[in-house]
């Protein structure tokens, strides 16, 4: 049948943006690598939104997800961080930016045999992160040059490597009903990042992501001290 194939067709093409993405990043282009990573992102989405409608679920799909993930979401975020890296001085530390395909690694494999993560996630998400990197490149200076600042950035990246294998719930934007009891949270959330995109665009990603990590640590702290 075909409509089996159709949500790892769907997760190939997640695979094809992550890798023209590094071509891309290597020609010199890595203003283009922000927008290689959002039709990703979109794939990503899809393929497990097709596999659930259309019932063809498979740990084959499961696998070759993830291995998607890494390149696209792993992968291609390291590589634009260490470009990115390039004036830190001692000049080793670009590598430090190779510590988000490392933990992305971690991340994808914790994931596949972690049973508590359905409703949501242990851990920031891969996704998330590679979308906070990789805008990097078009933010504005004005308003973001204090974060292409080498150490910064590097700091930014052990820290976000590091969320990525914690134990820290995050939220999901998964709609399993449609009522405001259930789905409060994740309504909220995506009014707010809907009026950010249009006020700021790009530069609201950041802005999202970042609003992201501190409201789900911020429920977390209130679950564990009650």
């Amino acid at each position: 049948m075909i409509k089996k194939h159709i949500p790892n067709l769907l997760t190939c093409c997640n695979l094809i943006c992550g890798c023209l993405g590094i071509i891309f990043l290597y020609q010199g282009h890595a203003d283009w690598v922000p927008y290689f990573v959002w039709a990703a992102a979109g794939f990503d989405f899809l393929d497990g939104f097709a596999a659930r409608m259309l019932g063809v679920s498979s740990p084959i799909g499961g696998e070759l997800d993830s291995l998607a993930d890494m390149v696209t979401f792993g992968v291609l975020p390291a590589l634009l961080v260490v470009q990115l890296l390039s004036g830190i001085d001692p000049h080793w530390l670009i590598y430090g930016g190779l510590t988000i395909a490392v933990f992305s690694a971690l991340r994808l494999a914790k994931f596949n045999v972690d049973t508590r993560q359905t409703d949501g996630f242990l851990g920031l998400a891969t996704p998330a992160n590679a979308l906070f990197f990789t805008s990097i490149p078009l933010l504005s200076q004005d308003l973001f040059g204090w974060l292409k600042q080498p150490y910064i950035l590097l700091a930014f990246a052990v820290a976000f490597s590091l969320l990525m294998v914690s134990e820290i719930p995050f939220f999901a934007l998964k709609f399993k009903a449609f009522n405001w009891k259930d789905n409060k949270i994740r309504i909220i959330a995506v009014l707010i990042s809907a009026i950010l995109l249009i006020l700021l665009q790009i530069n609201a990603i950041p802005i999202i992501i970042l609003g992201y990590i501190l409201t789900s640590i911020t429920l977390h702290l209130r679950k564990t001290l009650t």
